[in-house]
Order: C-alpha cells, then sequence, then structure tokens
C-alpha cells in the first residue's frame, strides 16, 4: 500500500477515534501531500516525494519546539511534540551516530577530502546518498567530527 493511502486510511481512524492529536498531524500531512502534488503538477505523487515532505515536517517540528522552548511556551511545545510523534511513525527510523559516520567515511575518501575546506565537496555527495535516512544537520555535526580529526 502506498503512503499517501495509508494516510488517508488513517485519517479515517483518527476521525472514529476522535484522536484530536493524531488527527492534527494527519491533516497536516495530506495538506503537504497536496502542496508536493501542486509543485509537481500531478494529483498522485510517489512515495519518494511523500516521504521528503514528511521528512520536512518532521524538521519544521524539531525546530519550533526548539524556538517554543526558548520562549517558555510549553502548551506549543506540547502540540507540536504530539505531531511529531505521529509524523515520526510514517518516516523510517534515523541511521544511528556509528553508522552515519561510517557512511560519511566513505564518501569522505571517494571525494578525496581531508580537511574542513573540503567539506563543501563532501556535503552534496553525503545529502544526495543519504536523503531520506538522515538529516542535513547530523550529516554536518558527524562530518565535522571526522574532517577535524
Amino acid at each position: 500500500m502506498s503512503l499517501v493511502n495509508q494516510i488517508s486510511q488513517d485519517l479515517i481512524s483518527a476521525m472514529k477515534a476522535k484522536d484530536e492529536a493524531k488527527l492534527r498531524a494527519i491533516r497536516a500531512i495530506k495538506s503537504a501531500f497536496l502542496l508536493a502534488g501542486t509543485e509537481t503538477g500531478s494529483k498522485d505523487i510517489s512515495d519518494e516525494t511523500a516521504m521528503k515532505a514528511m521528512m520536512k515536517m518532521a524538521k519544521q517540528r524539531k525546530d519550533s519546539i526548539e524556538i517554543f522552548t526558548k520562549e517558555n511556551r510549553m502548551d506549543l511545545v506540547k502540540k507540536e511534540e504530539e505531531e511529531l510523534s505521529v509524523i515520526s511513525a510514517y518516516l523510517p527510523t534515523a541511521m544511528s551516530k556509528e553508522e552515519l559516520a561510517t557512511e560519511l567515511k566513505k564518501i569522505i575518501a571517494e571525494v578525496g577530502a581531508s580537511s574542513m575546506k573540503e567539506v563543501g565537496k563532501v556535503m552534496p555527495v553525503a545529502m544526495k546518498t543519504l536523503a531520506g535516512k538522515t538529516d542535513g544537520k547530523a550529516i554536518q555535526e558527524v562530518l565535522k567530527s571526522l574532517l577535524t580529526n
């Protein structure tokens, strides 16, 4: 079953269960899918496009949680955390730091980078290779630790 169909079925289930947090998150996901479909010019989107949209949503939620925590808005933090947990349930598990470091070492060797000055060569290859497995922030952190040593 495609991810879009799964989301549609889960929306109906959330409505029947009257689960407000899940309903709010799934509606946001459906909205992101519609927007992604509009951008591609097609009503139907691929699972890859859907996954990218949900990863973007998860990142937005994490950033919002960070900001709301700094501003001491715990009511908004709670809502964002609820939505993030629903969105995360549809995403594949993120790579561990060790797995990420192993993959980045391969990419660094492939590109031939040896210092932080060459991070611009490694980052695009890493983002393309590791798309959907982890986010850019995690890649950048591990990359810095590998290239400074």
